[in-house]
């Protein structure tokens, strides 16, 4: 079953922990000093944050998670036919997982994420600019992405 992946952008990681642990009624599942994950049942959702300098504050971007390869690829199938033009990051490390993950654009620019996470990672990894993951381009041409 695929989840719904929310990430904010914070600047005090502890006091929005703080505030999540309240609103959710538990504590991260994963909480480091520059991130924290929360992978709920009710809602379904991995509703994740981090703060990192120089970054934008509010929803970074919205994703949905898989759980097997076959959910990803019927991810994948759909950014496709939704028109916009696709990032295909491959596998990456991110968000203290290893991952594979594609990129994409609504119309109006909120960057959309979708991945399959196939373990942890000990440090948080590479991170890019949400706002650089996909170029304004034609659909069905690779963007590039900065890092």
């Amino acid at each position: 079953m695929n989840r719904m992946h929310i990430h904010l952008s914070v600047e005090d990681i502890e006091k929005s922990v703080a505030f999540y642990s309240g609103l959710f009624g538990t504590e991260p599942t994963v909480h480091k000093s520059d991130y924290a994950k929360w992978m709920l049942d009710d809602p379904r959702v991995n509703f994740a944050m981090s703060s990192h300098q120089n970054t934008k504050r509010g929803i970074e971007h919205i994703g949905i998670q898989s759980e097997t390869a076959d959910e990803f690829a019927t991810i994948f199938g759909r950014l496709e036919d939704a028109g916009g033009a696709i990032l295909d990051e491959g596998a990456t490390t991110c968000c203290y997982a290893q991952s594979e993950k594609h990129w994409t654009k609504d119309p109006d620019g909120v960057a959309w994420e979708s991945f399959l996470t196939n373990g942890d990672a000990t440090e948080y990894g590479t991170r890019l600019d949400p706002s650089q993951y996909v170029k304004e381009q034609k659909p069905g041409k690779l963007a590039s992405c900065c890092g």
